[in-house]
């Protein structure tokens, strides 16, 4: 059923060979264990050593570590393995993707936002050489979702952006950059996100398109990076309604899948119409998506048994591993299906090459390793591209720029957040808000910048009485307009909003009686809103004259926004889709 002389594998006799007596060599547990991607929970010899000989696991994708840290546990994993690992880095924006010293290079809008595609092409090369220097060989990327729906809280920042030709551009030249360093891309998600907009982590959240319109767009472009050797794919949670009723007519509403379960998508539209010969793994699996559509113990099997190669992530081990085998040895899980699977995972891993050196060679040595892991060329790569990308959106109040310490010597400085996420907190840097970075650059510059306390942050601590009193009192009492025009120049509110976590991604407005933490006051007082996140605020605060979207907080990005503001240089970024509702409105 699987070719693997053919592309994306294109292996020679030998490659094939190693590929079917290992198959023929396997025990049943060491078959169903190369189903499943683990992401582990510590990186001890022990407990690595312990998932290799208990579940027999085909790959892994890590949590976050050091290089060093990285480096050392896939040495482990691959020296201890019993079959050469898969090893996944999931390199959306750059090396910190592989380990948390690596570089950020930055996010799929951000680069979208230069028009260059020579810039996709670095975010892979450097991604490349970063991953693989820890030891990965596979990474969760490019992001090839076509933004089409401004409210939807994943794609956001991760995508290229909504002009399908601009996506397979800047995709095919990512592909060509991290490829260079022997690492094998796995685009997602398949069949495309961007359309709904709810999140598929928390919700179903199917593509409407029709077929007509999804040959269009996503049909388009997953045939073009086909063609050209895409090796694997992730396969979303993401349902395709107007496919799966094109391939079974007679389904009925409550049939609907995700593209991870359903065989009409990833079987006969991915497999059958579009021709992919290589690996489909699946999206995470706790996500709300794939769970909420069926008990565990039956979606395990049926992901395998839709098409997919690859299960991610363990939800508990031996609970998982069970269910796997069980559904094979009921039928649930064909034959036929986890042979096909068995030879796309080692044909992956054999077109890799593998399979061809001993084991303790699949990683460079440590020193060397360490020593391309931030270096300053791919620095200034990234810095280049914030001079590029850096966007002023929306610039209706013209005569406010430029700044300067003359004209504007106090300075406001007003933090903008996401709501309360305990997933954002636990991918947060620990940082703290940019908003306290604008203060201390503008500080530096001769500006006497000062940042503005919440309410919220005002009463933390108090009883809950007193926060009530003092939230009435907010109401009741005087708040004259002069308070704020007599102590500042200029308001600079600073947002950082993203979708993780959340069903949406929108602003926080956590204060009362219109407190300064929201902008109504861009008729009182000069105001500026720098995004660092999301680039689509301005749908809640269409009443700003000056939006600036940076895309991140990186120190070298806020530099850049600030020289910008000061016509220190110039503003260079470009949309790259339809990703700034009411950019236009004067209001």
């Amino acid at each position: 059923m699987v070719d693997l002389r053919a592309t994306p594998f294109n292996l020679d006799e030998g490659g094939v060979a190693w590929v079917e007596a290992t198959i023929a060599g396997m025990t049943d547990e060491e078959k169903i264990g190369q189903l499943f991607v683990n992401m582990g929970s510590e990186r001890s010899e022990e407990y690595l050593t312990a998932v290799l000989d208990e579940f027999h696991i085909g790959a892994v994708r890590y949590n976050p570590g050091t290089a060093e840290e990285v480096w050392e546990q896939n040495r482990i994993l691959q020296e201890r393995s019993k079959l050469p690992m898969l090893i996944a880095a999931n390199t959306e924006a750059g090396g910190n993707g592989a380990c948390t010293d690596g570089t950020y290079v930055g996010h799929g809008a951000k680069i979208g936002c230069t028009h260059e595609v020579r810039y996709a092409y670095e975010l892979g090369r450097i991604s490349g050489i970063e991953a693989a220097a820890v030891g990965c060989n596979w990474s969760f990327a490019p992001i090839v979702d076509i933004y089409r729906n401004w409210r939807n809280p994943v794609v956001s920042r991760r995508s290229f952006g909504g002009d399908v030709d601009l996506v397979i551009e800047m995709s095919l030249a990512y592909m060509r950059g991290i490829r260079e360093s022997g690492i094998a891309p796995a685009a997602k998600h398949w069949p495309g996100d961007g359309i709904d907009e709810r999140d598929h982590h928390l919700s179903h959240a199917p593509n409407w398109l029709t077929t007509d319109e999804w040959d269009e767009t996503f049909g388009r472009l997953y045939q073009t990076l086909i063609d050209a050797g895409l090796p694997s794919i992730m396969a979303g949670h993401i349902a395709l309604p107007s496919y799966q009723r094109h391939f079974n007519p007679a389904m009925a509403d409550d049939d609907i899948l995700p593209a991870s379960l359903c065989k009409e998508i990833t079987t006969d539209l991915l497999r059958g119409k579009l021709g992919f010969n290589g690996v489909v793994v699946t999206d995470a699996s706790h996500m709300v998506a794939m769970t909420g559509a069926m008990k565990r113990s039956e979606l395990l099997p049926a992901a395998i048994e839709a098409g997919c190669d690859m299960f991610l992530f363990f939800n508990d081990p031996e609970e998982d591993f069970r269910w796997m085998m069980e559904g094979w040895r009921s039928g649930r899980l064909s034959d036929n299906r986890l042979d096909d699977a068995l030879h796309r995972i080692l044909g992956l891993k054999a077109m890799l090459g593998l399979h061809e050196r001993p084991r303790e060679e699949l990683l460079p040595p440590k020193q060397e390793a360490l020593a391309r892991i931030g270096l300053p060329e791919s620095k200034a790569v990234a810095v280049e591209i914030a001079d590029r990308a850096i966007t002023l959106v929306k610039n209706k109040d013209p005569q406010v720029l430029p700044l300067s310490v003359e004209r504007y010597p106090r300075v406001l400085v007003v933090p903008i957040s996401s709501p309360p996420s305990p997933f954002a907190m636990m991918v947060d840097s620990g940082a703290g808000h940019p908003a306290d970075k604008v203060v201390a650059k503008l500080n530096e510059r001769g500006y006497r910048a000062e940042r503005y306390v919440s309410q919220l942050e005002q009463v933390q601590g108090r009883s809950p009485e007193e926060v009530r009193q003092i939230l009435r009192d907010a109401y009741a009492g005087k708040s004259p307009i002069s308070g704020l025009t007599d102590n500042h120049d200029l308001v600079v509110s600073v947002a950082e909003v993203n979708g993780l976590g959340q069903p949406v991604e929108r602003p926080y407005w956590p204060g009362t009686k219109g407190t300064l933490d929201m902008p109504w006051y861009v008729h009182e007082v000069p105001t500026i809103v720098i995004s660092t996140a999301s680039p689509n605020l301005l749908a809640d605060m269409p009443q700003v004259k000056t939006f600036i979207t940076a895309f991140d907080d990186q120190d070298f990005t806020l530099d850049a926004v600030l020289d910008k503001l000061e016509g220190r240089s110039e503003f260079r970024g470009r949309p790259a889709t339809e990703m700034f509702p009411f950019a236009d409105t004067r209001i």
